[in-house]
Formats: structure tokens, C-alpha cells, sequence
């Protein structure tokens, strides 16, 4: 084996590849096809989409485990260990596993320099298939059209929130991004878009292909109950208690994974009562999760406009009598100046940090991100959680955003 520990092949894996980023499924094919040349035994559900990818993963794991199927998911990024990526039948994988994944991608890619998202997808497919699962759950890391997850056909497609994200990749405006998130879509597919306001460019790439499209707002939508239960209003009405993920656009992504489960039904039966239990149980640590303190302490992955505005109308709904402190970093790539302006009515002092990572924002870019907004700056995100913690008493909260590598910062000191 090239290595023994799981650092060393991350370690290693991040330099392998000149370019941190490089889409296209070329390179993902060539090693496929030498790993496993057998069309996976599984059956695929691959989501794409800007934001409630990670929401809608977690959700159709929960409902369809509930149910008694065996499940694995893939997902990315990871919050505190690289192994969160990779779940079967709900267990993370472990280290050996991964190490002798890696040793088998490697053997199999001869000469060819996969990026380090391309490495583990391709570790991933093999331990599912490996392991037997019924169904597999894989998240779309970029896009979707070249992203390395396409490499699989799948058998039910999933378009959660578009927004402009990524734009140096996908392109500057949502109908454009779209095209690339209907990337994932197949002629005569089942597939799901989530998102209440579907660009056209989606639409009409997937009437191009005959696909065989459920649309939020067209063919489901959801209503409220009350402050408990929800209905869902597709093929029939379903009454379901509300998602334990907090917020009201988990609703939205709750309604897509029910039009997802309806395309499953006839070899994934889930019965009133897994659906329920699903969603009461799913769990996904840093989207508004919430730590009592005191001081009260919210992390969210919020990154784009999106996000933030769906964080704010959070914080709004869950008031505090005292000061909200927020912890920012963010990479530099983003917009940082709209995130901020999402959050302005609700945020009363900044705390700034830089990210160690190649593409993180300095503290100086932040800073004129926010213009006047009150702000502190940190030589760390650790620093800066410290200090928002350390200022504040009972009645205040802090809340983290702006990354994945900023929750994670913070939650490896808050654990």
C-alpha cells in the first residue's frame, strides 16, 4: 500500500493534481472503467443544486433507513472528518476502509492525475458497491454536468435551490448555472426539480431529453398546518410532521425528497410511518445547529446570497434580547458583500477572520465587504469564535458562517 494512514493519502491526494479544481468526467471514466468495468448493482439518486443538497441527502436517508432499505450516501464537503463523506446503511466509514479504497483507485488510474474530489468519489462508488447498498445517495460536489459524481447514470435525478454560485465555473447568472445542474439529467429520466422558481434553461433542457420531470409548484407543492405538521400535495395528500432540520426552506426540500420517493415507490416502498419517523430523526450538524450555551451559539454553513437569506429569516424567527456576534470567514471567490447585506438587520458586531486554505478571503477583503458594519479582526477562525464567545453573556448568541472551513473551525473548539 502507498501509505498506511488516511492523512497521508489526503496529504498526498491534494498535490497529485496540478489544479485543485479541473472538471470533467474524461480522467473519472478511464479509472471507472479499470476499477469496476460492471454497471454498479445499486440503485443511484444523485442530487445537484446550490444549496439543500446536503438537506435533501440527509432527509431521503433518514426516511428511506426508516423504511428498512440499505442506504449509502456520499456527500461533500465534510465538517470535521473526512469520513463524514462516506455513510453505509448510517455508519461512517472508517479509516482502513478508506486506505484500502484509495490503494484501489490508485492502482486503477495508472497515469492519470486525478483531483483529490475525483480520488475520493471514485473510493466512494467502490466502497458502495462493495458493501452491497440497495440505493446509493451521491451529492454533486460542482455543477453537475462535469462534475465527477456524473460519471453514474442515474436512476432518479434531484435539482434542489439554484442560485449564482461558483461563478469563475458555472457561469454569472442562474439560467446559465442551471444548464450545468441539468447536466446530471438523462434521456427518459425520472428526475425532480425543487426549486419554486425553475430557470427555463432547466426546463427546457429537460423537455429536450423527454425527461420525465417532477416540478415544485407544477406537479407537488407544500402547505403549512401548523406549527408541528405540513402537507404534502402531489400525486395525494400526505400530513407529515415538520423536518428536524430547522427552517422554513427545509420544507422546500422536504417536498422535493417526497417527489423523489414517489419515482421510488415501486422498488423503495416507505410506508406513512418511516416518513414520519424519517424526517422527525434526520440529523446534519452546521445547518442552523443550534448549542445552548450561554452564550447561545448557532453554526450554519450559509456561503452565497441564498443561504444568508435563508439564516436571516432563521434568526428572525428565533429572536434574542441581547447582541448577535458572527463569526465570518469565507473563501475568496464568493460574494461576500451580498452575504453580508442579507445579514445586516440581524448581525450587531462582526468577528473576522481569515481561512487557511488556498482560495480564503484575508481579513481585508472582508472588511470592505461590510464597509461600515461594526467590525474585529482575528489572526483565526478559533481566535475569532473565542473572542465572540468571550464577549458575550446569557442573554447574547453567537453565530458562525461563511464556509464549511469556518463552522468546522469553530465546532472542533465548541466539542
Amino acid at each position: 500500500m502507498r501509505f498506511n494512514t488516511l492523512e497521508d493519502w489526503l496529504s498526498w491526494q491534494e498535490s497529485l493534481h496540478p489544479s485543485e479544481i479541473e472538471l470533467g468526467l474524461e480522467r473519472v471514466s478511464r479509472v471507472l472503467a479499470r476499477l469496476d468495468p460492471q454497471t454498479p448493482s445499486f440503485t443511484v439518486v444523485t442530487v445537484a443544486g446550490t444549496n439543500g443538497k446536503g438537506s435533501s441527502v440527509a432527509m431521503l436517508e433518514a426516511v428511506l433507513r426508516a423504511a428498512g432499505h440499505r442506504v449509502g450516501c456520499y456527500t461533500s464537503p465534510h465538517l470535521l472528518r473526512y469520513n463524514e463523506r462516506i455513510r453505509i446503511d448510517g455508519e461512517t466509514i472508517d479509516d482502513h476502509s478508506l486506505c484500502e479504497a484509495f490503494e484501489r483507485v490508485d492502482r486503477a488510474r495508472g497515469n492519470d492525475p486525478l483531483t483529490y474530489f475525483e480520488f475520493g468519489t471514485l473510493a466512494a462508488i467502490d466502497l458502495l458497491q462493495r458493501a452491497g447498498v440497495q440505493i446509493a445517495l451521491l451529492e454533486v460536489g460542482l455543477g453537475g454536468r462535469l462534475d465527477a459524481v456524473n460519471v453514474l447514470d442515474p436512476d432518479v435525478a434531484l435539482i434542489t435551490a439554484i442560485d449564482v454560485d461558483h461563478q469563475d465555473w458555472l457561469g454569472s447568472d442562474r439560467d446559465t448555472i442551471a444548464r450545468e445542474k441539468a447536466g446530471i439529467l438523462r434521456p427518459g429520466q425520472r428526475a425532480v426539480c425543487a426549486d419554486p422558481r425553475p430557470p427555463a434553461s432547466l426546463l427546457a433542457h429537460a423537455d429536450a431529453l423527454g425527461v420525465r420531470l417532477m416540478v415544485a409548484g407544477r406537479d407537488f407543492r407544500w402547505q403549512p398546518r401548523d406549527d408541528e405538521d405540513w402537507e404534502w400535495l402531489g400525486r395525494q395528500a400526505q400530513r407529515l410532521p415538520r423536518p428536524a432540520l430547522a427552517g422554513q426552506h427545509q420544507l422546500d426540500n422536504a417536498a422535493g425528497v417526497l417527489a423523489v420517493l414517489q419515482w421510488l415507490e415501486a422498488d423503495f416502498p416507505v410506508g406513512p410511518q418511516a416518513m414520519a419517523r424519517g424526517l422527525r430523526e434526520v440529523q446534519l450538524p452546521g445547518r442552523f445547529q443550534v448549542l445552548a450555551g450561554p452564550p447561545q451559539q448557532i453554526f450554519d454553513v450559509a456561503h452565497n446570497a441564498q443561504s444568508a437569506q435563508v439564516l436571516a429569516d432563521n434568526l428572525d424567527r428565533h429572536p434574542r434580547a441581547g447582541t448577535t456576534r458572527a463569526v465570518l470567514g469565507m473563501l475568496a471567490d464568493k460574494d461576500m458583500a451580498a452575504l453580508a447585506d442579507c445579514l445586516r438587520g440581524q448581525v450587531d458586531r462582526w468577528y473576522l477572520a481569515p481561512l487557511d486554505v488556498p482560495r480564503g478571503a484575508t481579513v481585508a477583503q472582508l472588511q470592505a465587504a461590510l464597509g461600515d458594519a461594526r467590525s474585529s479582526a482575528f489572526d483565526s477562525v478559533a481566535a475569532a469564535y473565542a473572542a465572540a464567545c468571550g464577549d458575550s453573556d446569557a442573554r447574547d448568541r453567537v453565530v458562525v458562517l461563511g464556509s464549511f472551513h469556518t463552522v468546522a473551525a469553530a465546532l472542533a473548539q465548541a466539542v
